[in-house]
């Protein structure tokens, strides 16, 4: 099915923007100068200009017209959580390496698993689990959001029951994990984009809908999968870099 003719007009500016062709703070065409280039009404220019406000590519000042948004530049944000770091924090260090301070604020309850959670861990809807849930700061400002899932059967007990408290606070999945003699040998991690809901997009500071990058990342010992997590990420601001090792 063909898509609706608002729609293709919004591609078409979607693309002069993203290729510089409009750069940032260039006027868009008035709904009459669209309405005459597609041979369509009004209405239909205008439906096409409103969704690409809404998509945040363009900002409407009244009584002057449209103009393309100036969009934060990217930061990269490294994905190497395969690499070996000890005595921290994966995500201090890759803010570390930018230059950037890195900090994040949590808060850690013991709740029942979710049935969507319990199939990444391979354990029981209903079992316990350690929930951590994060907001990740570079310089002060939102970075990206995360929930961390443990099997409570695995961690109750141990030094590194509470993620953010005790001998091991802070440190990464991996490190935390060997305490106890758990050896994660890899990881997963599903990418996907979404809108972001109401309570993402406060948290981030972005525009309520903003598309967001989501990763459910899981990490395995060569026996059972020890943790997983959501986490989200601005995609206007930030843009994901994976280092992939070869032999």
């Amino acid at each position: 099915m063909p898509s609706p003719t608002y729609q293709r007009i919004a591609d078409d500016l979607r693309r002069s923007i993203v290729d510089g062709v409009l750069p940032p703070g260039a006027k868009v065409p008035s709904r009459h100068e669209l309405a005459r280039q597609y041979d369509v009404s009004d209405r239909v220019a205008v439906e096409a200009v409103r969704l690409l406000v809404a998509e945040g590519f363009v900002e409407a000042r009244s009584g002057s017209g449209s103009y393309v948004r100036q969009r934060p530049e990217r930061q990269r944000l490294t994905r190497s959580w395969y690499t070996s770091r000890r005595g921290g924090s994966p995500f201090r260090a890759d803010m570390a390496a930018a230059g950037i301070p890195g900090t994040w604020e949590s808060s850690t309850e013991r709740v029942p698993m979710t049935p969507a959670i319990a199939a990444r861990l391979g354990v029981e809807p209903g079992d316990p689990a350690i929930r951590t849930i994060y907001t990740f700061l570079g310089d002060g400002k939102p970075v990206m959001l995360s929930v961390s899932w443990e099997p409570a059967a695995l961690t109750s007990g141990t030094a590194i029951m509470l993620p953010e408290e005790g001998p091991h606070a802070g440190k990464g999945v991996v490190e935390r994990m060997a305490v106890i003699g758990q050896r994660i040998t890899h990881a997963e991690e599903t990418v996907a984009a979404r809108p972001a809901l109401a309570a993402e997009a406060e948290r981030l500071g972005v525009r309520p809908g903003a598309t967001v990058l989501t990763i459910a990342r899981t990490y395995q010992t060569a026996e059972r999968p020890v943790e997983t997590a959501d986490i989200v990420i601005p995609v206007e601001r930030y843009a994901l870099v994976y280092e992939v090792p070869v032999e």
